[in-house]
Formats: structure tokens, sequence, C-alpha cells
């Protein structure tokens, strides 16, 4: 007896298959009604919330906009008031260095003026062309500031010419000596200072002392136009005078 082979087809019911094509159908609709919905619910509740979403964001970058339009302008007031603020600083210190320096003319000249007084007021005697006073100060590189002081009160209206030279008399390596005019200004032949006033004038300049050398008196010698020679001696004095003229 011959064995039977099994059959690669199946026979199914028309139902069955009839059944099963509706719940496919059925599946799929759902599938899209669940879409659908989804799509009605995102449409009805996630729209209106990103419409108000990017108008919250407009209205923030408007403001974000206006500050930094306010932080900008506030910089530049900034700035414009820091730079006013530091040229009335220069101003005023401009200011205060020009009336410091006029104090100090006004000192020198009421100094002018209380000296004169007392050199040719109706109480003085007149004197003829001297020496008032001669001092001396240190300064810079080893040299020696003088100030000589000049007047004449004898011929009130007369002009005082001529050329000032002095020695320094001391004592160098335990022995009296004097420093000449020429050493003193460390050049052979130097001419003298020229002066020329009518009541008082102030020499200033330099000299350079030797080493080892210890002044003790200044002798000043006055030679004018006229020939006319005036020596005086004074003490060696340290100190700062007054401004003449």
């Amino acid at each position: 007896m011959s064995e039977r082979l099994p059959s690669r087809f199946r026979i199914v019911p028309r139902d069955a298959a009839v059944r099963r094509r509706s719940t496919s159908f059925l599946f799929v609709l759902a599938w899209a009604g669940t879409l659908a919905a989804a799509w009605f619910i995102a449409s009805h509740t996630a729209a209106p919330r990103l419409a108000q979403a990017d108008a919250a964001r407009v209205r923030a970058e408007k403001d974000l906009a206006s500050v930094r339009g306010t932080l900008d302008s506030l910089k530049q007031r900034e700035s414009t008031l820091a730079r006013s603020d530091q040229i009335s600083r220069a101003a005023n210190a401009e200011v205060q260095d020009a009336l410091a320096e006029r104090d100090e003319e006004i000192a020198a000249l009421r100094a002018d003026v209380a000296f004169y007084e007392r050199l040719v007021g109706s109480t003085s005697q007149r004197k003829g062309l001297g020496v008032h006073v001669a001092e001396f100060e240190p300064a810079s590189g080893g040299t020696w500031r003088y100030q000589i002081m000049l007047t004449q009160t004898l011929n009130r209206g007369a002009i005082s010419q001529g050329q000032m030279r002095f020695i320094v008399e001391g004592v160098r390596n335990g022995k009296l000596a004097a420093v000449a005019w020429d050493e003193l200004h460390q050049q052979r032949s130097a001419p003298g200072q020229a002066y020329s006033f009518r009541y008082f004038q102030q020499l200033d300049g330099s000299v350079m002392l030797p080493p080892g050398f210890t002044p003790q008196r200044v002798k000043v010698t006055l030679h004018g136009d006229d020939d006319a020679a005036v020596e005086q001696a004074f003490d060696w004095k340290t100190a700062t005078a007054a401004g003449g003229k």
C-alpha cells in the first residue's frame, strides 16, 4: 500500500477568511482613528500654546533689544561724563598751577616793593653803587649757586652799568688760599657778569670750588663803565636771597 504525500495546500473555510480580513480592516481603521484623534488633540491644544510661546519670544526679543539700546546709551553717557570730568580736572589743575604762579609772582613783587621802600624811603640814607648782600647755596654736581644783590640810591635817575666779579677766600690743605674768578668758572679770562639797573638788581650764577677748599669769605668787585671800581667783602653765607630788578 502506497504512502500518501502531505499536500502543500490547506483548505480554509470561507467564513474564517472573511473574519480575518474584517479583523485586519478594523485594526487599520482603529489605527487611523487614533492618528486622527491625536492630530485633533494636538491641533487644538499644542497649536495655541505654540502661538503663545512664539508671541512671548517676539516680546522677549523686543525687550532685549530695548535693554541693549538703553545699555549702549548709558555706556555712551558714562564715557562722555568721564571725558568731561577728565577735562574739568585737567582745566582745574591748570588753573590751580596758574594761580600758584601768580601768587609766587605777587609775593616776589611785594618783596621787591618792601625792599625798595626800605632802600629809598624818606628816612633811608642814600648810598652809591654797592653790594647789599652776597649769598651762596650748594647745587648739583658740586657747584655753588650764588645770589648777589647790587644797590644804588645816591643818584635816583642814573643807570648803573658795569661788570661784577668776585674771589672766594678760605683754607685749602691747612693754608689760607683764594680762588679767583677764572678758577671759579674753570676757564681763562672768564668775562665778568654784566649788570645794569636803576635802583637794585640781583645777579645769579654758578661757580665751582676746588676739592678740599673750605670757603670763609667772598670779595666782590664792581667795575663801572666810568672806570670806577667798588670792592666789598662778606663772610661766606649760605641762604636763598630774594630776586631783584
